[in-house]
């Protein structure tokens, strides 16, 4: 029984979708790694700059004072302390962060409908196979496979 539910997994987890969506869960948390890194590396830095030197992971309000009494130099200082906070310059890095995933996920989502709209046009584009041919001798529609007319019994030239 146990190596009857092991081979219906393997079939399940060996699907095409399966794999794809896993491998889309994988590429997605690393993506999302390299987004956190873009926010908090790269752009909030000088953005902090530009509004008078604020480090936004250091933005908080505290609610209450820990074990020692505040003014703390950090978040992490009051963390330490066991100070209770509101811990917004975390949230819009946080928000940020989501912003740029969102617009990198609507920006793939549109180049994917770009490309399927010009595949459809694409297939009403190309013309069908054609089906039938008229027969040069009582000139009626007839099959493209046809060796002999059905109406007349001419006999045709396949052309090669």
């Amino acid at each position: 029984m146990f190596k009857n539910v092991i081979g219906e997994f393997k079939k399940f987890a060996l699907r095409g979708n399966v794999l794809d969506m896993a491998i889309g869960i994988i590429i997605g948390a690393s993506f999302g790694k390299i987004v956190d890194s873009l926010v908090k590396d790269i752009l909030m830095p000088p953005l902090g700059l530009l509004l008078g030197k604020v480090d936004f992971t250091n933005l908080y309000i505290k609610l209450m004072d820990g074990s020692v009494a505040g003014p703390y130099a950090s978040l992490d200082a009051a963390q330490k302390a066991g100070a209770v906070t509101i811990n917004y310059g975390l949230f819009l890095n946080a928000l940020i962060s989501f912003t740029i995933v969102a617009f990198a996920v609507f920006l793939l989502v549109k180049a994917i409908n770009t490309l399927r709209e010009k595949m459809d046009k694409a297939e009403a584009a190309a013309p069908a196979p054609k089906t039938e041919k008229t027969c040069p001798y009582c000139c009626t529609q007839i099959s493209v496979k046809a060796t002999r007319c059905p109406n007349c019994t001419s006999e045709l030239k396949i052309k090669k």
